[in-house]
């Protein structure tokens, strides 16, 4: 059994890593019944003997020790402590080992620069000493998990160069990243040039990304409040309305915190047709660089959800492909697919998943070289109190809309050069960074763009291995 480690950076990220363990412990609670550290349990906790005064790890061994004290395969950073001393104050404090936590005072000031060029190479020997600790704690690390936002300053600029940091260190463990993308109408006026300068560096250096617009999870989670009669959420600037013992944003990060559940399944609970994360990178992604994938969930439910009517099987592979269960705002079946991954939870027949692939096919546009462009996943263990659920990972040109309206909100801040003077006066950064993340994110359009215009492959393009 392989091992992950989860990188929880900046506000977002870290309240999105929160929700994934909570949740994670629930699933594990539910299906562990014996109180045994399993092999489940390892792939994402380690189980430790913190009677000694020297607190060390109890080896998996043949699975039937007992659970000790769980720890999370966890490193997190903020530079503003508020968040991350919340998180040891509330109930999951015991699951995270304090010397895994980096934090600061002041905060980045929603600035890319003084996360990327300052507070980076700041605590870049911390933040190696946490991640080494993290990773010789694993019998076999697979995969990094990083978690941040576009918008802000921590997570886009230390986000970005920790993923820097674990491509230069750890080269062959896959990086997969997690980046919640601004709405348009965000308060953070500077958050289209630490989104643009981000990308850049997600383009570069990590294996497969998985984009979520905040716009996506308000509409998503009004939706989803409306249908069960509670208060929705007005706008990314209006005011959350919280239910009995909800946080804020809780309903959002759940929804988040859902796609990394469902995604690891496999790694974690036994299946049927278990899909390993390295057969995601391989399978969905045909070029290096297109590796951002369009993710979407079915059923989707917030916290306060807990007695959702059951969905048909077939209902529910038709609503994994409606544009309202997808996390970005657009619709891939109006453009094109160069490979779809389906990963199914609970008591499903491959037989069912084959037939709804069939039924669902001749609405989908394929690129001409990958028409059998399907990875299939089949994981026996259902989420918590649901039958079962479906998560779809496409490689899908319609998140060209989600990369052309944030370049477009780029390009108003940058013919006008403005508050560029908050970024150029941060040791390191020039205004050539501006400019080689917009020829970047210009080149990634435009492959994407052209794929979706060519719809046939040239006569030397890879093929892709499906199952």
């Amino acid at each position: 059994m392989t091992q992950s480690v989860v990188v929880q950076v900046g506000q977002c990220g870290n309240q999105i890593g929160c929700r994934f363990w909570d949740l994670a412990l629930r699933e594990h609670a539910h299906t562990n019944k014996n109180g045994y550290y399993d092999e489940s349990l390892s792939s994402f906790f380690r189980n430790v003997d913190s009677s000694r005064e020297n607190a060390s790890d109890i080896p998996l061994g043949d699975a039937k020790s007992k659970i000790c004290a769980l720890k999370a395969r966890a490193v997190l950073v903020d530079m503003e402590e508020g968040v991350v001393s919340g998180i040891m104050k509330g109930p999951l404090r015991d699951v995270f080992d304090y010397n895994q936590l980096i934090s600061d005072v002041s905060g980045s000031g929603n600035n890319w620069a003084v996360g990327h060029k300052m507070y980076g190479p700041q605590y870049r020997e911390a933040i190696l000493e946490s991640v080494r600790r993290a990773a010789e704690a694993c019998d076999c690390l697979q995969c990094f998990f990083i978690l941040h936002s576009m918008g802000g300053g921590t997570g886009s600029g230390v986000g970005t160069y920790i993923l820097d940091l674990l491509e230069e260190e750890y080269p062959e463990i896959y990086r997969f990243v997690t980046a919640i993308y601004p709405s348009a109408d965000d308060d953070v006026i500077t958050s289209p040039y630490n989104s643009v300068l981000a990308m850049h560096q997600l383009t570069e250096n990590a294996d497969c990304v998985l984009p979520i617009e905040n716009q996506a999870l308000i509409d998503i989670v009004n939706k989803v409040k409306t249908s069960t009669g509670k208060p929705s959420i007005t706008s990314s600037k209006g005011a959350i309305v919280q239910g009995k013992n909800e946080q804020p944003f809780d309903a959002m990060n759940n929804i988040a915190a859902n796609l990394l559940l469902n995604m690891t399944s496999s790694a974690r609970f036994e299946g049927s047709l278990n899909v390993d994360l390295n057969e995601i990178s391989m399978n969905l992604v045909p070029f290096p660089k297109l590796h951002y994938l369009v993710s979407s969930q079915t059923p989707l439910y917030t916290l306060a959800d807990t007695n959702l009517p059951p969905r048909r099987l077939d209902q529910m592979f038709s609503e994994a492909f409606s544009k309202d269960h997808q996390l970005i705002k657009a619709d891939p079946k109006h453009s094109l697919y160069l490979a779809c991954a389906l990963i199914v939870r609970g008591n499903v027949q491959v037989s069912d998943i084959r037939r709804n692939i069939d039924r669902l096919k001749p609405s989908l546009k394929f690129i001409g070289w990958n028409n059998e462009g399907w990875k299939t996943g089949l994981c026996n263990v259902p989420p918590v109190g649901q039958p079962y659920s479906l998560l779809t990972l496409a490689n899908n040109t319609c998140i060209v809309n989600t990369f052309s309206n944030l370049k477009d909100r780029f390009t108003k801040l940058y013919k006008r050069k403005a508050h560029m003077h908050h970024y150029t006066h941060i040791d390191g950064m020039e205004m050539s960074d501006f400019d080689c993340a917009s020829e970047s994110l210009l080149g990634l359009i435009g492959e994407y763009s052209r794929l979706d215009k060519q719809g046939t492959a040239a006569p030397d393009a890879p093929r892709l291995t499906v199952l």
